[in-house]
């Protein structure tokens, strides 16, 4: 099933409050981009991150999902209306990634 464009576009709105979002269109989903770094997707209407250790302390017991199959197990973020829990999950996202190769 693919992601609604206004799924993408309500996240987005959330995620206004950190510079530098973009995102990128893939089959049907959405790659999103945080200062040049992807953090996560909008898979099947669901808002998953990288799992990275510092997130056990952020989101508590967090449920992991198959963006697609075969896929790697992403976090989802159980409360995408929340902007303070955006900016804290992909600050942390963020900071535990490694820079992108050139």
């Amino acid at each position: 099933m693919a992601s609604s464009k206004d799924f993408l576009e309500f996240v987005l709105e959330q995620l206004s409050i950190l510079p530098d979002i973009d995102y990128r269109a893939m089959m049907g989903e959405f790659i999103i981009y945080y200062r040049g770094k992807i953090v996560g997707g909008i898979y099947d209407n669901r808002l998953l991150v990288k799992p990275v250790k510092s997130l056990s302390n952020i989101i508590p017991n967090a449920k992991m999902e198959i963006p697609y199959p075969k896929g790697k197990p992403m976090i989802m973020v159980p409360d995408p209306e929340n902007p303070e829990l955006l900016e804290a999950v992909f600050n942390a996202v963020y900071d535990e990634l490694p820079n992108r190769k050139k």
